[in-house]
């Protein structure tokens, strides 16, 4: 028994070893499987309504591509505009805020501290608004560099299709004589653990990214119909970033925020700096309340702060490939140890009836 707990145990370092090595050209072909395994079920489903299965994946994967170049035409023209947009408007809507807290608080601190005191507070608001943009920056630079240090975007783009569809050809395939591998006498314990982990990843990524796109789609029509200036490109943040638990609003609203202050604190409009919020108040009302818990629901099993820690964690090792291996990974783990946990409460050592005494020298 621990000899085959070692093996394993060698088996996973080693993969992690090959996997943290080949990292940067491993992308398309992770993308690629991810892509088969999310479009199984419907190729399964159009196998049943009589299509064979080449048909049904070469069907699958052209609405797939067809989809995805109509929303990449439409969404980034919009983002890159509204992000150049924001750039150039950085430095101005730093000086504006320093302006508002020199005209509103400044009176307040020179009388608690004086003039040195206004001072230092507008220069950290600049300082941090700076390091805030940096951070995001390095952040952004740090996944893209991770997956393009040796390919590019267009071979990204060419070879996940690819790689998608021989996998979904043959996934069926595959599965089967993965499962002929497996010891007869564990082959029913293996086939619920592969079925709860199934059910947790899909459970969660399907859920969640509606999730993100109702939310993303929510906040960017809200903003914009409040006439906040960027609204369309913050909420669309706010929702890519909801897929991190707590993230994304978080974000969206501190963004959406600091730009009212900008836009609407000059004029006292206290109309649209309340709607701003309430955008944001009414999202995460729908979103703890009614859209979460309907898409994701409680049967997945990953805790937000295991799930944040894995996805900042893969982030940071493996690049976007990282983030692409961090829901499978941390929803395995969970399950794993899920079971280690209730064959250790059924065993002989926790049901022991005499406590095992371990006598201490004394000093």
């Amino acid at each position: 028994m621990r000899a085959r707990a070692v093996i394993g145990l060698a088996v996973l370092v080693a993969l992690g070893i090959v996997v943290y090595l080949l990292r940067e050209v491993m992308l398309p072909f992770v993308a690629g499987i991810a892509l088969a395994y999310l479009l199984d079920p419907l190729a399964d489903r159009l196998e049943r309504l009589g299509l064979g299965r080449l048909t049904a994946s070469l069907l699958i994967l052209a609405m797939f591509v067809a989809g995805l170049i109509v929303s990449l035409l439409i969404v980034v023209p919009l983002a890159a505009n509204q992000v150049a947009a924001l750039v150039n408007s950085l430095p101005g809507m730093i000086g504006r805020l320093q302006g508002i807290i020199a005209e509103r608080a400044g009176p307040v601190l020179q009388r608690l501290g004086g003039a040195d005191v206004v001072n230092e507070l507008q220069a950290s608001v600049g300082t941090l608004a700076t390091q805030g943009g940096a951070w995001l920056l390095a952040f952004l630079k740090s996944i893209w560099s991770g997956s393009q240090a040796v390919i590019s975007l267009v071979s990204l783009l060419v070879v996940t299709p690819v790689v998608a569809f021989y996998i979904l050809v043959d996934w069926d395939r595959m599965i089967a004589t993965l499962d002929t591998w497996v010891p007869p006498r564990h082959r029913a314990t293996v086939r619920r653990l592969a079925a709860q982990i199934d059910r947790a990843i899909i459970g969660f990524v399907r859920g969640q990214t509606l999730v993100c796109l109702i939310l993303g789609t929510f906040y960017a029509l809200g903003l914009w119909l409040v006439g906040l200036n960027f609204g369309v490109l913050i909420g669309l943040i706010a929702g890519f970033l909801t897929f991190i638990p707590y993230v994304g609003t978080l974000t969206g609203f501190l963004l959406s925020v600091g730009v009212a202050l900008v836009q609407f604190w000059p004029g006292s409009d206290w109309l649209h700096l309340g709607l701003t919020v309430g955008v944001f108040l009414v999202g995460q009302f729908l979103e703890g309340n009614v859209i979460a818990p309907k898409l994701v629901g409680e049967s997945v099993g990953l805790h937000p702060v295991w799930l944040m820690f894995a996805l900042l964690a893969f982030g940071s090792l493996f690049g976007f490939l990282g983030l692409l291996l961090a829901v499978p990974v941390a929803a395995s783990i969970g399950v794993l140890v899920r079971f280690a946990l209730s064959r250790y409460l059924q065993s002989r050592l926790y049901h022991a009836e005499q406590p095992v005494l371990i006598e201490v020298p004394r000093a």
